[in-house]
């Protein structure tokens, strides 16, 4: 299959090209020049299916053309080695726990998906090293340098805000050294984003070495996301709670939604989808008036979703042709502040017993807020509460259990390099790797 940019400026792509590139030449992000459809037949079997099996189905209809069948199943399997279970939060509103793997994210998916495909085209073309560049703004980091840590041929500079980032995120990618290095830079997720773009389009940083990009920019990282989608439906479908579904994604760069909305192009019965942001509400704020006003992020206690300019609404806005009124037909959005988050997560906690993450806070209000009394809602519960341990903590007053896996990594010892903002200053270190 051949993919095009959404700037409409640079050459087609192969699956390799745009895996192993990141970035259109043109500075637009990948799409692929078709959606596949999933049959009927496939939806109507799909609660007795697998994760893994729905999941091989769906990387088929993406990937197929160009990866070996035997190869693309050995992907999926190795990428999802864990559950994600649908579990009732209260009433008609379901949590999707997408927390369940290495590093208790739900980009643990995309993460170890992309690693293993771009290891793949390295040993199938004998490619030199790749230098995987991401941005992070809490998890994709940990999730991006787990899933690539030790694979042969690629190493991983993980760029974060320096103190916008929980202890322990900050731990799952600066403990692991070998091929992942860590850049602290003084600045915000969006000078980070900025300066991994910067890179991929600076001539001389190029003919140094071979760049590419982790971020959910990379349609290696963020298509595999949409295998939450199906398998929501199938468990749902499972205990007859299918009809009129609504999806709500807490929402940052909108690799994840616009993973969504693919499958929905699929045919996935998804009847909508609401978009739930923080204080940094670029995409509510579109929905609302039709004009899309990036600025500089904000801090606040969901610090996955502080995003000033989310690159993936470009993704949207190509999938929907341009079209607000279509783009609004099919998402809404909510937005809230840090109390309004804080005051769910205590709420919740008091009234269910069920422990919210700050992001998955933001899922289960607005639909609260937004749910019909004839339709079921599921929210991505995207990381593990642990995560976010002295807010949560703060919040509801009791001391939250670590899970093994985090308490492993902060026994580990922090390695980062400092780094200001500026490109230069970026730019200089890595023609000196």
């Amino acid at each position: 299959m051949k993919y095009y940019s959404t700037n409409k400026k640079a050459p087609w792509a192969t699956l390799e090209e745009a895996v192993v590139k990141g970035l259109a030449a043109d500075k637009g992000l990948y799409m692929p020049e078709v959606i596949k459809p999933l049959p009927s037949s496939f939806f109507e079997e799909i609660e007795k299916m697998s994760f893994q099996e729905i999941a091989c189905r769906v990387a088929d209809a993406f990937f197929g053309e160009d990866v070996p069948a035997e190869t693309l199943k050995q992907i999926v399997y190795d990428t999802l080695s864990f559950d994600a279970p649908v579990v009732q939060v209260k009433d008609n509103v379901y949590a999707l726990e997408l927390f369940h793997g290495p590093t208790l994210a739900f980009k643990d998916v995309g993460g170890r998906f992309m690693a293993r495909l771009l290891g793949y085209f390295i040993r199938k073309e004998g490619k030199n090293q790749v230098n995987v560049l991401v941005a992070t703004s809490g998890d994709t980091g940990s999730a991006v340098a787990n899933g690539f840590l030790g694979v042969e041929g690629i190493h991983v500079y993980v760029l974060y805000p320096k103190g916008k980032v929980s202890e322990i995120q900050e731990k799952q990618f600066t403990t692991l050294g070998q091929n992942i290095t860590a850049i602290e830079v003084d600045g915000t997720f969006d000078d980070c984003q900025a300066l991994v773009k910067n890179a991929f389009m600076d001539k001389e940083l190029n003919e140094h070495m071979q760049l590419t990009s982790a971020n959910s920019i990379n349609v290696a990282r963020f298509l595999p996301q949409a295998f939450y989608y199906f398998y929501a439906y199938a468990q749902m479908k499972k205990i007859g709670k299918a009809d009129n579904l609504v999806i709500c994604v807490p929402s940052g760069n909108f690799g994840n939604i616009t993973a969504g909305l693919f499958g929905k192009r699929m045919g996935l019965p998804v009847k909508r989808f609401i978009a739930a942001n923080n204080r940094n509400d670029i995409f509510y704020q579109y929905l609302k008036t039709g004009e899309y006003r990036p600025r500089p992020s904000v801090s606040t206690i969901a610090n996955a979703m502080d995003v000033g300019d989310p690159s993936n609404f470009a993704r949207i806005l190509d999938l929907y042709e341009g079209s607000h009124d279509a783009i609004a037909s099919e998402i809404s959005g909510e937005t809230y502040t840090d109390e309004q988050i804080r005051d769910t997560v205590q709420q919740v906690y008091e009234e269910t017993g069920y422990l919210l993450d700050p992001h998955g806070a933001c899922g289960y209000k607005a639909l609260a807020q937004e749910l019909k009394n004839d339709e079921y809602g599921v929210f991505l519960e995207t990381a593990h509460p642990a995560k976010f341990l002295q807010t949560v903590e703060g919040i509801i007053g009791h001391e939250v259990k670590i899970p093994e896996k985090l308490q492993a990594f902060m026994r580990g010892e922090k390695q980062s390099v400092p780094m200001s903002k500026e490109f230069s200053a970026f730019k200089n270190y890595l023609l000196k790797q």
